[in-house]
């Protein structure tokens, strides 16, 4: 299995293959790995033990980051991904980037914010669109059109807990209006917008 692989100067962590949507753009569904990795489909989800021992494979010190991101939420292992930042930060004290659809409040029916407390230096989160009806379209969220208010919530919530929030809509998938709403959303909320090129983690 695939738990950890490199895309540029970062080391990424494959932890599950879960995921509460069923984006129309993702990337998985038109391939089976990144950047040379091997496949990211998991046999089953590796425990925390395992995922710690890859690490040891690895130089860690030439990655600028390590982020949790494959094929899966990374937050629907919370528990198990803030134990393995906790090992992170401990065992390398590398920055950590978490990339989420930001819909772990709704995923364990909790405030979560608090929990990423010291644990994660960026919270990534996709934004994809300005409106939350196109957002259902676009992500097939099963918890429906309540997805982009709360995923907006987690956002502002996890500010005052994370560094560096940014979310971030894709280039040429959005009208140069839609950009400029995006920017006002995240302007309001007091987070980083950004617009990532195409197909990149």
């Amino acid at each position: 299995m695939v738990i950890l692989y490199e895309v540029h100067d970062n080391l990424y962590v494959n932890m599950t293959n879960k995921c509460p949507c069923a984006c129309t753009f993702c990337l998985r569904q038109t391939r089976d790995e990144m950047n040379g990795s091997g496949s990211l489909w998991l046999e089953r989800e590796p425990s925390t033990d395992e995922i710690k021992a890859e690490f040891d494979k690895f130089d860690i010190d030439k990655y600028k980051e390590i982020v949790f991101c494959g094929f899966g939420e990374p937050t629907e292992r919370l528990d198990d991904m803030l134990e393995i930042c906790s090992f992170i930060k401990k065992r390398y004290k590398k920055p950590i980037r978490i990339n989420t659809n930001g819909l772990s409040d709704l995923i364990h029916e909790k405030n979560t914010a608090p929990m990423f407390e010291g644990l994660a230096d960026t919270i990534s989160i996709s934004l994809n669109t300005p409106n939350k009806e196109r957002y259902l379209e676009l992500t097939r969220s099963k918890f429906g059109i309540e997805s982009f208010d709360a995923m907006l919530r987690f956002a502002e919530n996890v500010k005052h807990y994370v560094k560096e929030v940014v979310l971030s809509t894709v280039s040429t998938t959005l009208t140069e209006e839609e950009e400029k709403e995006c920017a006002k959303i995240c302007n309001k909320i007091g987070v980083t917008y950004r617009i990532r090129p195409f197909e990149e983690n």
